[in-house]
């Protein structure tokens, strides 16, 4: 299976690799120069929407941008996926912005270079059909399931209903935690040391990916108030008890 993979940041550069793995022919774009699997194809944009199948791997806020930027020029047979992880906004982009007929497929793997740095066998991908269309998306779906992962179908809204209270705490989590400046100590619990993980994991991606997990989530901001409810009442009750 001949796929592209639009953006070499840091996922992009790891779901190209994961994609040849699968034993896909990959090609590849990148605005910028990154490290990149031998086995990936460097190309011009222009020929990376030529592509049958073309994998999105840019940040969430900079989506719809390129989709006005290469709407025009994609290949009309060309099948555009996106890898965001918040799925509302994206899937409303490609409907927008596409031309009529264009087939787009709204895609979320719920990893990246840390979680499956391991192997992908086994980890979570959301699927989200977002226009009438059988073919295509059902290659992709055996595509993903070829690659031993957990294939999860939803609507967009449903994934980031899920994903605020899932993956945005998490993040938002980790990055405060950073904040704390907390470091490793030889007293460590296993707790402790779970949440440092957290903090590995999350902080280790771009702060515009926190940014826009958290802008473009359109359930970020009730997980926010929701978690900042839940602490302000655990100190409340911590002030009770040393009245």
């Amino acid at each position: 299976m001949k796929v592209g993979v639009y953006g070499l940041g840091r996922f992009g550069s790891f779901w190209a690799k994961t994609l040849c793995d699968a034993g896909c022919t990959v090609q590849a774009y990148s605005r910028s120069e990154h490290a990149v699997d031998e086995r990936v194809t460097k190309v011009s944009e222009d020929e990376i929407l030529k592509c049958p199948y073309i994998f999105f791997c840019v940040s969430i806020s900079h989506f719809e941008e390129v989709l006005k930027r290469i709407s025009g020029r994609v290949d009309p047979s060309s099948v555009i996926i996106d890898t965001c992880s918040v799925k509302t906004y994206p899937a409303k982009w490609m409907k927008g912005n596409l031309a009529a007929g264009q087939v787009a497929i709204a895609t979320h793997p719920m990893f990246g270079p840390d979680s499956g740095k391991n192997g992908v066998c086994g980890l979570p991908v959301v699927l989200c059909k977002i226009v009438d269309e059988d073919e295509h998306y059902s290659k992709i779906r055996k595509l993903f399931v070829s690659m031993g992962l957990k294939v999860l179908e939803m609507s967009p809204m449903e994934h980031d209903r899920e994903a605020a209270y899932s993956q945005g705490v998490t993040h938002f989590v980790g990055r405060t935690l950073k904040e704390m400046g907390l470091e490793d100590t030889e007293i460590a619990t296993q707790g402790y040391k779970n949440l440092m993980s957290i903090v590995e994991q999350t902080c280790n991606d771009p702060m515009q990916l926190f940014c826009d997990l958290q802008r473009y989530n359109p359930y970020a901001k009730e997980m926010r108030l929701s978690l900042q409810v839940a602490i302000e009442k655990v100190l409340n009750r911590l002030m009770k008890e040393e009245m």
